[in-house]
């Protein structure tokens, strides 16, 4: 299953297992959305913590998965949309404790949470400029800030843990063998705490944020879909799936 969740001492996981990669596709991230959503909404939770098994955190969307079908970004999209928006809007603190790669859908999941613990072996990066598409660089800019977010969404570059941390974007950096261990220790301290002021606490924190995520993401996606109506957008996808250097023609990337 690819989506995984247990509750205990008023501490929610919900664990990504989707192998090899922890890649998404459209049906995966609306069951991840109602997740999130379900467990937020438990009286018996105070806290969410959102984790991965195996090789890293979460690899974004199941770019085969469009290849094979470009009008699929409509639910992926949606997907993607209603995913980081439950994740934001849960009545609860959320934490991510993300170990590997984090990419694509990955970037979006922990910058919407409200505290992200990484292990030593963490990596973060927005590759969509090579995908064909666009999105999530409002939830990379709520970690990293402006000028690191246009560079690695213009270049595609990664950067490590100790760089997340010292650009703010992640809470604390941990061995990889003891990141759950880690998280859930924090997890159980927020969720020890009186469950109406968490809960009051979650809302006017996401009341004074500065811009509105939602509607930055909302934004954001018209471009991608955009984007991916364009020759670019599938010569993109073409060259990830079979594993070759992209070949853009001159004259037709308008």
């Amino acid at each position: 299953m690819a989506i995984e969740t247990a509750v205990s001492e008023g501490v929610a996981e919900v664990v990504i297992a989707n192998p090899p990669v922890n890649a998404l596709d459209s049906a995966g991230w609306f069951a991840f959305a109602k997740a999130v959503q379900t467990v937020g909404a438990r009286d018996d939770v105070n806290c969410v913590v959102i984790r991965a098994e195996g090789r890293g955190f979460q690899a974004g969307v199941d770019i085969k998965e469009l290849a094979e079908d470009g009008s699929k970004i409509v639910d992926v999209n949606r997907g993607c949309y209603d995913s980081f928006a439950a994740v934001y809007d849960c009545p609860v603190p959320v934490i991510s404790a993300v170990h590997g790669y984090c990419l694509g859908g990955g970037i979006g999941i922990s910058g919407a949470s409200d505290i992200v613990i990484a292990s030593e072996d963490a990596t973060f990066s927005l590759p969509e400029i090579d995908r064909g598409a666009l999105g999530a660089a409002t939830h990379l800019m709520r970690l990293f800030g402006m000028q690191k977010t246009r560079r690695m969404l213009y270049t595609g570059e990664s950067i490590d843990a100790q760089e997340a941390l010292r650009l703010g974007g992640v809470e604390s950096v941990v061995p990889r063998e003891q990141l759950r261990d880690a998280t859930m220790e924090l997890a159980r301290t927020i969720a020890a705490k009186s469950p109406k002021a968490l809960r009051l606490a979650k809302w006017s924190l996401n009341g004074i944020d500065l811009m509105d995520i939602k509607k930055s993401y909302r934004f954001e996606q018209g471009f991608t879909l955009e984007l991916y109506t364009s020759p670019d957008s599938q010569e993109s996808r073409d060259a990830f799936v079979e594993k070759r250097d992209a070949d853009f023609k001159p004259g037709k990337n308008d």
